[in-house]
């Protein structure tokens, strides 16, 4: 299904909008996607201009750990919980309770310490593959850089698993990729491929590295020189269509980018994955994710009108930008959800909408799980849930007050005597109860009949109004949380998080169960301390809802760590499928649910992905052996 360079060309004119007051047209054909977090310029060409991750991305993030590395959690030289650097609203500030709450519930034992070992020297790294000359020349006009260096080649070796993170920390590095190429445009990309075809390459696409399904991981057998295509040189805006309400944004554009970019322009996407500072446009489609606030904006497969991915037999989109199209199955759903099997994801087409009049938090309160769920299950029956609804149970809850900074006096008052009336006089327990937590966007007067009616229905099931604050650091937490791993990497702790979808009727079922079945399989793998499993009730749907789970264990006299803890989550997997749950709601399949995809889809429906991935890459060029079982 290629399209032609005429076809684009006709329609450029109708397409590119030129926003008044901000853009010339030039600009809007190629407006670059920088951060609001910029670091140093770059150096080589007049275009270039500063963006949030230079293309040694190193510098700026962490290698074995989540985010950037000046900030994350630490117990400071006083014994408490501290969160370092400026970037969020929790910076520098010190968590009084949280130390203790760790002590009580996960058994925090500061003695028990595993820091990380520093990142091996260059020698000890794997030598690379040294690919043909040939390669080289022919891509060497259509990359910004390539690279060997073992810095670039770690980097880019992994997404955010615990067995990936722990494995680095630890000094274990397995195959990674013999070379790093930077595209600049969907052309250069071709180029590649191409190339990597005639000369037997294997190509990994590379985003925003934030997987946690495995995604990146070499394989260890491969013989081929393995080139991980890093996409983030093409971050453009290419245009936007106001009338029409789209834009055109290449694979590589990072999201916390786009969303100032578009910002700026008075439009956003409204998908907002909890990765959003890091993960790439390209990468929300090749894994079918979904955002926070998809119960207004949708999840990424409504959002898109048209993807451009190259193959290794061509170029693939749709023609057309209609809203629809009934020709057959879509071709286009092949590439939402393909996880890098296919090809290159490099340009997206999606759905804008004007910045909303009004932003607002709220929270609400149940005296525990099962009515929270209820009121959850009403307010998607009714179709009036805002931006994002999210329901927590009791050790989500607990966590997020213990993780409240130091008030002032007359704030700690207050709090306690709102903690007074919940408790005391509506007998609500503070080791059962659960908080919901809420924002709400759009017009002024239709986000004040959207809290009156969501609130009214709260009350229906015994909720309590729990105000705005809660509701907006519980929203914000979504963005730090992922730094606690790290913490807890450091004392002996690991921890991950899984998810699903399951019908409204089975949703308390499932999470008790998963819980239950997660308890035994600790024990049955020596695991003295209990175990943290967690979970909250999120995007919602008519006929369900997914919910997310966190696990985190002590692992201190487990001579096998990881062993085990895949085996527990595995254990927890197989219980999701037991009661009716999917086998991922966002997280997709990669590499670590391989084993129960024909489960899922049937051996014909598996059949049918690998009928697709033969013709498209008979030579298994993009060769990272995701999503299809062995």
């Amino acid at each position: 299904m290629d399209s032609t360079e005429g076809t684009r060309g006709s329609n450029a004119a109708r397409r590119l909008a030129v926003l008044k007051g901000h853009l010339n047209s030039k600009q809007v054909q190629h407006s670059p996607c920088n951060s609001m977090q910029s670091s140093a310029p770059m150096s080589s060409s007049k275009d270039e201009v500063q963006r949030a991750f230079p293309r040694e991305r190193q510098e700026v993030l962490k290698w074995n750990g989540w985010g950037y590395k000046d900030s994350g959690f630490l117990i400071n030289d006083k014994g408490m919980a501290q969160f370092l650097g400026k970037r969020y609203a929790i910076g520098g500030q010190e968590l009084p309770h949280f130390r203790k709450w760790m002590e009580e519930n996960v058994q925090l034992d500061l003695s028990q310490t595993s820091f990380s070992q520093p990142r091996p020297p260059p020698e000890e790294i794997p030598a690379p593959i040294q690919p043909s000359q040939a390669f080289i020349d022919e891509i060497a006009h259509h990359c910004k850089v390539f690279t060997d260096s073992a810095d670039e080649r770690i980097f880019r070796s992994h997404g955010h698993t615990c067995h990936e993170l722990f494995s680095l920390r630890t000094g274990k590095v397995g195959r990674i990729p013999d070379l790093v190429v930077w595209p600049r445009s969907h052309q250069d990309v071709e180029v590649i491929v191409k190339a990597a075809l005639r000369h037997d390459m294997c190509i990994i696409p590379f985003g925003g590295g934030t997987n946690v399904s495995g995604a990146l991981l070499c394989p260890p057998e491969e013989e081929r020189p393995i080139v991980s295509l890093d996409m983030t040189e093409m971050d453009r805006i290419l245009w936007i269509d106001e009338e029409n309400l789209t834009a055109c944004i290449e694979g590589g554009c990072v999201g916390q980018d786009l969303e100032r970019k578009l910002g700026e322009m008075g439009y956003t996407t409204g998908h907002e994955p909890d990765s959003l500072e890091f993960s790439t446009v390209g990468g929300w489609v090749a894994t079918r994710s979904s955002g926070m606030k998809k119960d207004v904006y949708g999840n990424i497969e409504d959002l898109v009108v048209r993807v451009r991915m190259v193959t290794p037999r061509g170029t693939v989109e749709r023609s057309i930008l209609g809203p629809r199209n009934s020709v057959g199955p879509d071709v286009q759903q092949f590439v939402i959800g393909s996880e890098g099997i296919l090809g290159v994801i490099t340009e997206v087409t999606m759905r804008i909408r004007p910045l909303p009049e009004v932003r607002r938090y709220g929270s609400v309160v149940f005296p525990s799980f099962q009515p929270g769920v209820e009121f959850m299950r009403e307010v998607a029956r009714q179709r009036c849930a805002p931006a994002s609804i999210r329901l927590m149970d009791n050790w989500q809850f607990q966590m997020g007050q213990a993780m409240k900074p130091a008030a002032s006096v007359f704030k700690s008052f207050t709090d306690a005597l709102k903690k007074l009336y919940v408790t005391k006089f509506k007998g609500f327990d503070p080791y059962e109860m659960v908080a919901c937590t809420l924002l709400f966007e759009g017009a002024a007067e239709e986000v004040a009949i959207q809290e009156r009616r969501i609130y009214e229905i709260a009350a229906k099931f015994g909720g309590i109004p729990a105000g705005e604050e809660n509701g907006r650091r519980g929203y914000l937490f979504t963005f730090v949380i992922a730094y606690i791993r790290d913490l807890g990497f450091d004392y002996s702790y690991l921890a991950e998080s899984f998810e699903t979808s399951v019908p409204w009727s089975r949703v308390s079922e499932l999470v008790r169960n998963v819980k239950d079945r997660v308890r035994r399989e600790c024990l049955k793998h020596g695991i003295g301390n209990q175990p943290l499993i967690s979970a909250r009730v999120t995007q919602t749907y008519d006929a369900g809802a997914c919910i997310y789970f966190y696990l985190v264990f002590n692992y201190v006299g487990n001579n096998d760590p990881i062993t085990a803890f895949d085996e527990v989550e595995t254990a927890a997997r197989g219980e999701i499928l037991a009661c009716g749950g999917s086998l991922s709601h966002h997280h997709g399949v990669v590499k670590i649910r391989k084993r129960w995809v024909e489960q899922t889809l049937s051996r014909t429906g598996v059949e049918m992905l690998r009928a697709i991935k033969d013709r498209i890459d008979p030579h298994n060029i993009f060769g990272a052996g995701n999503l299809i079982p062995n």
